[in-house]
């Protein structure tokens, strides 16, 4: 049956609804709020107020039928609202309000800030949301594209509207547009109205003193059945972060398959509006000159204060970073998270700075912070890098890159938090043995199945250029993730003749790479071989403290394998927790994806099929090519690698990881 319901927000507690006309009900007070929505002291109604992080909500408690469920149409409706947005002056703008259809009035999964209660990074975009909102944004997100601070969106189960438009409305006799700002704390009035006819929404704006305009502020043809369902809940949400404001409903009439209408003589004023206004300048007369002065100095000591403390935290954001997309935290959260990037908090240190343990404020979501210290050679440029490749990429043997954020002259990047830490404090943990060869053969299988992602499945081909066992981490099942993109580069980007200096971790670079400074995915490759001998042997790819025969890996294993004692060169702390033939398809794995001949190493995805067991090391193979050049003398192809004169050795190559 359809439904018909008018609700006047006014008054406290005693909120007043008219009888409907068509379905002949009516309702008193049955709005159900949620989270910090509270009927004020003023007796208004307000979503939010000054907590920092913090959700509010208003629903009407009743569902209402808005499709047909004979033949599954979405129904007509209308409704009006007036609003006010109440900032300090002294303050930046809070995150808006919206207007929510939605089939659950809980919204449980609803983050806070940027997120207005509806939606949090992982749901945000699924269509099982079912949600079609109306944004009052007063903040610009770089996430959701938003257009400015202080704009309209229509939003189809996304913070990333559909359609968005400036605050403001156009006049009926000219046609010229006029912004309105919704932070302003003066009455605006909204309507949103469906027309399901032609399949078309409108919403509109207007101050509360003019009458509707007659054109719409946004007009999306859009069909809505197939995004709601049968019955749907209709309210508003609001939310803040670190940065706060409150926000008003005042009057509110909602209607199906009919017009909305609001009796806006009857409505309230804003608090802390007019009247503090008026007060300001009854103040502003009575003050004497000397008081005049006084006030000013103290005003600009508080000024500077204020301004200091805000240099402090200060953020960047430049035109590259827009395309990007990765989630974009606040200096302040991720200050707060670190508990002031307190050395308790550190997990490590590297090449590219330190990284610290963090726990986000609202989520309470466990975090790793990498912050790039001033003193990075690589700095921006490396950062720029990971943000471009990181922060699209998804595979569940990646660290995910949750955001960035750029503050305080500081690189800072968020990340999931691995419980495990990374895989070299495992191997060479010297008390015992924490990772037994089943685990090992996986977490060698974990890092293949990256690199085939990055090489050969995403869109465009990545090179890692810093694989090694430092920079595989591990979460709390003992899952490799391969992490650390800081030296990440796409296929285009390694192809420029410019990009010719040489990166990565000594032990682990290519030949070629060495020579000519441009990573492939063949030099990725050659350094997951030694990754696979560094796993299974126990050791690093180059040791001091051994037998002059023993400083290079690769050669080592080799010569074992000639001499027909390829498994002595297993770790010893495994014992005989091994399995024999396993253990000897990856150390020869190692040594073809170490080969010095680039032609020669395998692709990742073949690498995938030899561990699988799907496909056998090629049988007409003669690892002797190891230990002999293109005419047929001998040589040693690791250490000649490794002495290479060519090399330059930066502050990255001597990193043991983070």
């Amino acid at each position: 049956m359809i439904r018909v319901f008018e609700l006047c927000l006014m008054l406290g507690a005693l909120i007043r609804v008219a009888a409907a006309s068509m379905g002949g009900f009516s309702f008193n007070g049955n709005i159900e709020l949620a989270g910090v929505a509270e009927v004020s002291a003023d007796n208004l109604f307000r979503l939010t107020n000054t907590t920092y992080f913090s959700v509010g909500r208003a629903f009407y408690a009743q569902p209402q039928t808005v499709k047909n469920s004979s033949n599954g149409k979405a129904f007509s409706f209308s409704t009006t609202f007036v609003f006010a947005i109440v900032t300090d002056e002294s303050k930046l703008n809070g995150h808006g309000m919206a207007f929510v259809i939605s089939p659950s009035k809980e919204l449980s999964s609803g983050a806070s800030s940027q997120h207005l209660g509806l939606f949090n990074r992982t749901n945000n975009g699924n269509s099982s949301n079912h949600i079609v909102a109306v944004e009052l944004d007063t903040f610009r997100n770089q996430e959701f594209n938003d257009i400015n601070d202080n704009h309209v969106g229509i939003d189809i189960n996304s913070l990333t509207s559909v359609k968005s438009f400036p605050a403001g409305y156009f006049e009926d006799a000219t046609g010229e547009f006029q912004n309105l700002s919704m932070v302003s704390g003066e009455r605006i009035q909204a309507w949103v109205e469906y027309d399901a006819t032609v399949n078309q929404l409108n919403v509109t704006l207007a101050p509360i003193h003019l009458s509707k305009p007659r054109l719409p502020l946004l007009s999306l043809d859009i069909d809505i059945s197939p995004v709601i369902l049968d019955q749907m809940y209709v309210g508003f949400s609001s939310a803040t972060g670190r940065l706060v404001q409150s926000h008003y409903v005042l009057g509110w009439s909602f209607q199906m398959e009919g017009k909305a209408q609001l009796d806006l003589s009857r409505l309230p004023s804003v608090p802390g509006n007019q009247q503090s206004k008026s007060r300001s300048k009854e103040l502003a007369i009575g003050l004497s000159i000397s008081g005049v002065v006084l006030a000013a100095i103290i005003f600009s000591f508080i000024v500077f204060l204020s301004m200091k403390r805000k240099d402090k935290f200060t953020e960047i954001i430049e035109d590259w970073e827009v395309q990007y997309g990765p989630h974009r935290f606040s200096y302040k959260d991720l200050f707060a998270a670190t508990k002031g990037f307190r050395e308790t908090e550190l997990l490590g240190k590297g090449g590219f700075g330190e990284v610290y343990k963090g726990v986000l404020p609202v989520s309470k979501t466990q975090v790793a912070v990498k912050r790039i210290s001033h003193n990075s050679k690589q700095g921006m440029k490396e950062f720029v890098a990971e943000i471009a490749t990181i922060g699209r990429l998804r595979h569940p043997n990646l660290v995910r890159l949750l955001g960035y954020c750029r503050g305080e002259g500081q690189l800072l990047l968020v990340y999931d938090y691995m419980p495990n830490a990374s895989l070299d404090k495992f191997i060479y943990n010297k008390a015992q043995v924490t990772v037994n060869w089943v685990q090992r053969f996986k977490i060698i299988k974990d890092v293949a199945l990256a690199l085939t992602y990055l090489h050969e499945e995403w869109v465009e081909v990545i090179v890692h250029r810093d694989i090694k066992a430092s920079n595989v981490l591990l979460d709390s099942d003992l899952r490799a993730k391969l992490g650390d993109f800081g030296l990440a580069r796409s296929s285009k980007r390694t192809q420029d003749p410019q990009t010719t200096h040489v990166a990565g971790t000594f032990g682990y670079i290519a030949p070629e790479l060495a020579k000519n400074g441009r990573a492939t995915p063949s030099t990725d490759v050659y350094a997951y071989g030694a990754f696979c001998l560094e796993v299974v042997c126990g050791r690093r790819p180059v040791e001091s403290r051994v037998s002059p025969e023993e400083v290079a890996l690769v050669d080592w294993v080799y010569q074992r394998w000639r001499e027909g004692k390829i498994l002595s060169t297993v770790d010893p702390k495994l014992n005989k927790d091994i399995k024999i033939e396993e253990a000897e398809l990856v150390l020869k794995l190692g040594l073809l994806c170490s080969h010095p001949m680039a032609e020669i190493r395998p692709r990742m995805s073949q690498v995938l099929q030899y561990l699988k067991g799907d496909a056998s090391l090629p049988e007409n193979f003669d690892f002797h090519v190891l230990g002999q050049d293109q005419k047929g003398e001998s040589y040693k192809p690791a250490i000649l690698s490794y002495s290479t004169p060519s090399i330059t050795f930066t502050e990255s190559f001597k990193s043991v990881g983070r």
